[in-house]
């Protein structure tokens, strides 16, 4: 399996907005429904990237822990369904039943929002503040398929924490690893 980093883009970046379909409900979303009151984390996430499989349970866990804390959460899937049909919308409402998704699983059809992101893989993570600056990008946790280490989210959650408290997000950030994003035709630099 190809293993590709994010994009550590600026911490302190302005969230791009969208207006994406949620495949679960069939509503549109932009960042402003999404947004909590103390931040919002946007998760770039696939169906049938091994990476995003590893952690799903996780990402589950950690939106139904933060999200009563004054979190919002959306995922957003932007591979080029027509080459990798497992990413096909229909196939993305069927995993988000199965793992009981409880937040909007949104389908970026053109693409654009990703490029808005500079998103480059899956699972990708973005975490911003209450005014939707960024303030953490990369890695759930240390864990990947087959290295032996639990999937915990520490690094997301200390994150997270660290809002809660009041306190700094530490600037010491790693990318996250996974699947290159299945781009219909090359990003623009």
């Amino acid at each position: 399996m190809a293993r590709t980093a994010s994009n550590m883009i600026a911490l302190g970046t302005q969230a791009p907005d969208f207006n994406l379909v949620d495949v679960i409900t069939s509503n549109k979303y932009t960042l402003k429904d999404i947004k909590g009151v103390k931040g919002t984390l946007i998760m770039f996430i696939s169906n049938h990237c091994p990476f995003v499989k590893h952690v799903n349970e996780e990402i589950v866990r950690l939106a139904g822990d933060y999200r009563v804390l004054g979190f919002g959460f959306a995922a957003i899937m932007s591979n080029d369904v027509e080459n990798y049909p497992a990413d096909h919308p229909d196939n993305m409402n069927e995993v988000a039943r199965k793992h009981q998704y409880s937040f909007p699983y949104l389908y970026d059809e053109s693409q654009e929002v990703a490029r808005a992101y500079k998103a480059s893989c899956t699972p990708d993570f973005y975490l911003f503040d209450d005014e939707l600056k960024l303030i953490f990008r990369g890695q759930l946790d240390d864990s990947r398929p087959g290295n032996g280490i639990p999937v915990n989210g520490r690094h997301l959650r200390d994150a997270m924490d660290a809002v809660l408290a009041n306190k700094k997000v530490p600037q010491n950030q790693k990318p996250s690893i996974g699947c290159n994003i299945k781009w219909k035709y090359a990003p623009e630099s």
